[in-house]
C-alpha cells in the first residue's frame, strides 16, 4: 500500500495537551499507506500528549512552525485536545502557517476541537465542518456551518468530531491525498 508514497504530510502541534490518538492514528495511517509525517510546533524540543486529562507519550518535534513552509508540505493534519488548539490559536507563527495552508488550496484535515485554530486563522467563512460539539458556538460565530457528521468534507477542508471518527477521519485524508 503505497498510495501516499511521496508525499509529506505535516501535524501541526502545541507543546502540550495533544489528544494522543488523535496524533498517532492519522501519523500511523499516512506512514502505513507510504507517505511521511512531520511533527510541527512553535519549537523544537519534545512535545507532550495526553491521554484526555492524562499525560500520555512525548514526541520530538521535526520543524519549528516559523520555519516551515507550506510549499514543502502535501497536507495538514491539526490533531485535537482541548488545550493543544487553545494554545495554537495563541501562537502568530502557527496561525499563520494554518492560514497560508488553507489559502494553498492543498488539503487541511482537523479533528475535535482543532477548528478552533481554523477559527482563528479566520478560514471559516462559508464553510461546513464539524468537531468536538462544544466548538459549534463558536465556529458558527466564525462564519461556519456546524454539523454533527462523522467527517464533512468542504473544499480543501476535512473535519471530524472526536478520537471514535479517526477510521472515517483516516481513510478521508488518504482518499484525498491519494486522488
Amino acid at each position: 500500500m503505497s498510495e501516499l508514497q511521496g508525499r509529506t504530510v505535516a501535524f501541526l502541534v502545541a507543546a502540550e495537551g495533544i489528544e494522543q490518538v488523535e496524533l498517532t492514528g492519522p501519523w500511523q495511517a499516512v506512514q502505513e499507506a507510504g507517505g511521511t509525517p512531520q511533527l510541527l510546533s512553535p519549537e523544537k524540543g519534545s512535545v507532550q500528549a495526553f491521554n484526555h486529562l492524562d499525560k500520555a507519550d512525548t514526541f520530538e518535534v521535526d520543524v519549528a512552525v516559523g520555519d516551515a513552509d507550506v510549499a514543502s508540505y502535501d497536507a495538514l493534519v491539526l490533531p485535537g485536545g482541548v488545550a493543544n488548539p487553545d494554545a495554537l490559536r495563541t501562537d502568530e507563527d502557527a496561525v499563520a502557517f494554518v492560514r497560508e495552508f488553507v489559502a494553498s488550496g492543498k488539503l487541511v484535515a482537523a479533528i475535535c476541537h482543532a477548528p478552533w485554530t481554523l477559527a482563528e486563522a479566520g478560514v471559516l467563512e462559508g464553510r461546513t465542518l464539524t468537531s468536538w460539539p462544544s466548538l459549534q458556538t463558536d465556529l458558527r460565530n466564525a462564519g461556519a456551518t456546524w454539523v454533527d457528521e462523522e467527517v464533512v468534507v468542504d473544499g480543501n477542508l476535512v473535519t471530524s468530531r472526536k478520537p471514535d471518527d479517526i477510521p472515517a477521519f483516516n481513510a478521508k485524508i488518504a482518499e484525498l491525498l491519494a486522488g
